[in-house]
């Protein structure tokens, strides 16, 4: 674990009685929470108070609310578990708001606590109020409202399970000053809990296995309900034992090593039409731990949206999920982990003795679309040099936090993750997204490198983390993708509004400059021939450090280009 706890080793004892406070904390700790990412404020002193040099719960201070949500999304990831997340009312509450609907959109668990007003008073247009059940409402999974001290265990439990629950998403638990800093009698915190397992049978297994052994071609979608190491070596020996090409959802590269034989690529906005159309030659999909979401379906064309022309087989925990926009042959609603180890009890198949050259025919198209081919550029360094150099300097053993840009087209193009590696995005590519999240990530990082990638926009949405990150002296690499524009934006308007450009060009800072005015190591790229070894300096780096690329806007991504006109 990387920084500094921020706990006292020897707290003045507590002589008060247990208060709803206490109870809270105990019960984040009873639920396995370890750390929790804050602004600190006045509406839940009595909540900061109770973790005042506890034992297990490590309390990260941030710098502004929404991209401490997004530290306790980059936590969530790493961990598989709820992220936490610590606001203040009124504003506090507004500014974390964008991290809920990150959480929503992405289905990755977040508990938002906010210090809430008095109760007598609430709803009576005082200092900061806002009534929260309305603003979250259609966002989080539930707003809840701590009324009652002795409740406080159940009601934490509660906002845990159904934030963790079927399609994992945000909870939004308000904490009324006046009734956290009762007293709670009871002092009973929540219980910990195992979710139970339900395993296939019967029928629907039968014709699991049925459709399985007939088919030639299947593929298997693998989504982030795998994204932890149980699910990612079933996945690998499931792809061995039967022969069955990998495809992996939005933002979830890593879930198979991308040189594995069985890898055929990553479903994404960028992912291209040709490779789409060698995939949809499937005779069977097994989509396994993944939503079926529009960014990964590519807008439901793979698998086809309400008539697929192959059988789908669809294995979600969320029966909810099941059938909502593609119609399956067989829905599962389980762990995908179990239905993945069953599985591997199944005799392998191969008729027609057709797998080996298709797992090969999809997974050679990946794997020729990674070979680098150097780019010469005008106007600054192709971010492709960035990503080569990544894979080259970490064999893609690394974290990496994608923030929103169109610098994520080549880094899914051109590194490769290894067995450890992990790749951390955020399904609604919110700007800023990975400043904050990195700090999370970082601090789970067990001995792997975490590397932030954003653009000069992002970067500047939320550049008070890099104090934080300078604070706990996580040790992060933040990579600047600096071409002077909203890269994005500025793209869709050349293909709709050519020649007319308005609010996309950026006037920078020096980058590097700022991040030693906030005591990270900053280095700066302006050729290709400088990006290599200013990223190993940065890598070998005992601290946070910043790496400011020159980047060229002409070739803008993996796989488009803007004219000298456009620009």
């Amino acid at each position: 674990m990387t920084g500094t706890r921020h706990v006292n080793v020897t707290p003045p004892v507590r002589t008060t009685p247990a208060t709803a406070a206490t109870t809270l904390v105990a019960s984040l700790a009873a639920l396995a929470v370890d750390r929790v990412f804050c602004v600190a404020g006045e509406s839940y002193l009595p909540v900061l108070d109770a973790l005042y040099g506890h034992p297990v719960i490590d309390v990260v201070t941030c710098r502004h609310e929404g991209s401490a949500g997004f530290a306790a999304l980059g936590d969530a990831k790493l961990t598989g578990r709820i992220g936490v997340c610590m606001a203040s009312r009124g504003p506090g509450a507004t500014n974390a708001a964008i991290a809920v609907h990150s959480a929503a959109e992405d289905a990755t668990p977040l508990l938002l606590l906010i210090g809430g007003v008095a109760s007598a008073v609430a709803g009576r247009e005082v200092f900061q109020d806002l009534d929260y059940g309305r603003m979250f409402c259609g966002v989080a999974k539930a707003t809840l409202t701590l009324t009652d001290p002795t409740a406080t265990g159940e009601l934490v439990a509660r906002a845990v399970r159904i934030a963790e629950g079927g399609t994992p998403g945000p909870v939004v638990l308000t904490l009324p000053e006046d009734v956290i800093g009762q007293p709670d009698p009871l002092g009973r915190p929540a219980a910990g809990t195992t979710p139970a397992t339900v395993e296939l049978a019967g029928a629907g297994l039968a014709s699991v296995r049925d459709l399985l052994d007939a088919a030639r071609r299947p593929v298997l979608l693998a989504g982030a309900r795998l994204d932890n190491p149980a699910g990612r070596r079933l996945l690998a020996e499931v792809a061995e034992r039967h022969t069955i090409p990998v495809l992996t959802s939005n933002k979830h590269q890593h879930l198979l090593p991308n040189r594995h034989p069985a890898y055929a690529g990553h479903l994404h906005n960028a992912t291209q039409p040709a490779q789409l159309s060698a995939v949809d030659d499937a005779d069977l999909v097994l989509a396994v731990g993944t939503r079926l979401d529009r960014v990964t379906t590519r807008n439901h064309r793979f698998p086809a949206g309400d008539q697929p022309h192959q059988p789908l087989v669809h294995v979600y925990p969320d029966a909810e999920r099941i059938g909502r926009y593609h119609r399956p042959a067989v829905g599962v609603p389980i762990e995908p982990a179990g239905f993945l180890r069953q599985l591997c009890a199944w005799p392998a198949a191969d008729p027609g003795g057709e797998r080996v050259g298709w797992r090969d025919r999809l997974h050679g198209i990946e794997a020729a679309k990674a070979v680098w081919q150097p780019v010469a550029a005008r106007d600054g360094i192709p971010f492709g040099v960035v990503a080569v150099a990544l894979d080259e300097l970490t064999a893609g053993e690394l974290t990496v936090v994608v923030d929103s840009g169109t610098f994520t087209s080549w880094l899914y193009r051109y590194l490769r993750f290894g067995a450890h590696g992990r790749l951390v995005g955020i399904s609604s590519s919110p700007m800023g997204f990975a400043v904050g999240a990195a700090v999370g990530a970082a601090l789970r990082a067990d001995g792997l490198p975490t590397v932030a990638v954003v653009g000069d926009g992002g970067l500047l949405m939320n550049c008070g983390e890099l104090a934080t990150a300078v604070q706990r002296q996580a040790r992060i690499v933040f990579v600047v993708s600096n071409n002077g524009s909203y890269g994005t934006i500025r793209l869709h308007q050349e293909r709709h509004y050519p020649g007319r450009t308005i609010a996309t060009c950026l006037t920078n800072p020096d980058f590097a400059r700022l991040a030693e005015s906030f005591g990270l190591l900053g280095l700066r790229a302006d050729t290709a021939a400088e990006v290599r070894p200013r990223l190993a300096e940065a890598l070998a780096h005992d601290g946070p450090s910043l790496v400011e690329i020159t980047t060229s806007l002409e070739h803008i991504t993996a796989y488009h280009r803007l004219t000298a006109d456009s620009r």
